[in-house]
């Protein structure tokens, strides 16, 4: 694992976290109905996205162990470039269904740093 690369996967860990905690005990009908909280989730979403493509420029073997993250990459530039043809149930389908998963290779991948 390159230097950098423990880094971005806490980026990502914290921000799947948040997206993760904020959106427990809510439904795909909380999320649409409320901006702030949408807004929130977007911009963890595009951090997400932003350190798995800079963990793919600096340790491409190290981001292809996190499943799909082309897609994940290309899901953060559909939101900010799309901005206007965000579909609130993909994201929401996202959230229930890989965000989860994606913590988990996180924690793993983090578990393989040593200790400094």
């Amino acid at each position: 694992m390159q230097p950098r690369s423990p880094g971005y996967l806490e980026d990502i860990r914290d921000a799947t976290a948040f997206i993760l905690e904020v959106t427990r005990s809510k439904t795909l009908e909380d999320y649409r109905d409320d901006r702030i909280l949408r807004q929130a989730v977007e911009r963890n979403f595009e951090i997400i996205g932003e350190a798995v493509r800079r963990l793919d420029q600096h340790d491409p073997h190290t981001a292809a162990r996190l499943s799909d993250y082309r897609r994940i990459i290309a899901f953060r530039n559909v939101l900010i470039h799309g901005y206007d043809l965000v579909d609130h149930a993909l994201v929401w389908e996202v959230i229930t269904n890989q965000a989860p998963i994606l913590v988990s290779e996180v924690e793993a991948l983090l578990h393989e740093v040593p200790p400094p």
